[in-house]
């Protein structure tokens, strides 16, 4: 089924490459104004153009998410200039690759700071304009080191299973409200991340990937159809949970060949 989001309004931080990039193109086509938010000015462009010429309404703003002043600004203007916000999908992200006795505490803050404290801005931010609306939809990314551990991404793993705790707890706030909240977690995503892993562990991106039951990475537009259908009125009776679109990886109990 393809949703219609005609009409309605929807902001994606994280949105000018990859899977936010992916779901602001999807949202877009399928009718939604979408503002997109990310630091780089000229990925920022690139999504800009790409979804414009498929037809696609979208604004983009250069923006730090962990700007927590400017971040709240940005939710609340766009919801001003348009009269409503529909949907949020919370998508930045930074991610340090190091051991624990390596780590430095900046390392571990900023981590934190992207893809937790953000998102608790972006929500917060959100909910309160939803709330006057009775209606809403968020959709906060994990990742599938925030159910299962990953060494050297100590931070990275820690805050995103910190977001999925708090995902739980504003769906439980907000259920009342009209507001659901869920998370996705993605397991391995064909990202220009993932490209530059794999060529600079090849042996180890190749065993990353022999070890998904499906045998494959994720695209993408298979990760954005999946929060498409969770900001959707499809999924009108489903918050407070973390979907894994991992390939079976969730599901998987390693035994040892």
């Amino acid at each position: 089924m393809t949703q219609d989001f005609t009409g309605e309004v929807a902001i994606v931080t994280g949105g000018s490459d990859g899977i936010g990039r992916a779901t602001a193109r999807l949202l877009a086509q399928r009718g939604a104004t979408v503002a997109i938010c990310a630091r780089r000015p000229d990925k920022l462009a690139e999504a800009e153009a790409e979804i414009a010429a498929t037809g696609g309404k979208v604004e983009i703003h250069q923006l730090d998410v962990s700007d927590d002043a400017a971040f709240t600004a940005l939710v609340e203007d766009v919801a001003r200039r348009h009269g409503r916000l529909d949907m949020m999908v919370n998508n930045a992200m930074s991610v340090h690759y190091a051991p624990i006795g390596s780590l430095t505490l900046d390392q571990w803050r900023q981590d934190f700071a992207v893809n937790a404290d953000a998102v608790f801005v972006g929500t917060k931010a959100a909910m309160g304009v939803m709330a006057k609306q009775g209606k809403g939809s968020i959709v906060n990314i994990s990742s599938s080191c925030g159910i299962r551990a990953a060494p050297y991404m100590a931070s990275y793993s820690a805050s995103k299973a910190a977001l999925i705790q708090f995902t739980a707890v504003a769906a439980m706030e907000g259920a009342r409200s009209g507001i659901r909240v869920n998370a996705i977690v993605p397991g391995q995503v064909q990202t220009a991340a993932t490209e530059a892993f794999g060529k600079a562990a090849p042996d180890t991106a190749a065993k990353t990937i022999d070890a998904i039951p499906m045998g494959r990475g994720g695209a993408p537009d298979e990760l954005a159809e999946a929060i498409l259908f969770m900001l959707s009125d499809a999924a009108s009776y489903i918050t407070g949970t973390a979907l894994p679109v991992d390939g079976g990886k969730a599901a998987q109990l390693y035994l040892p060949s």
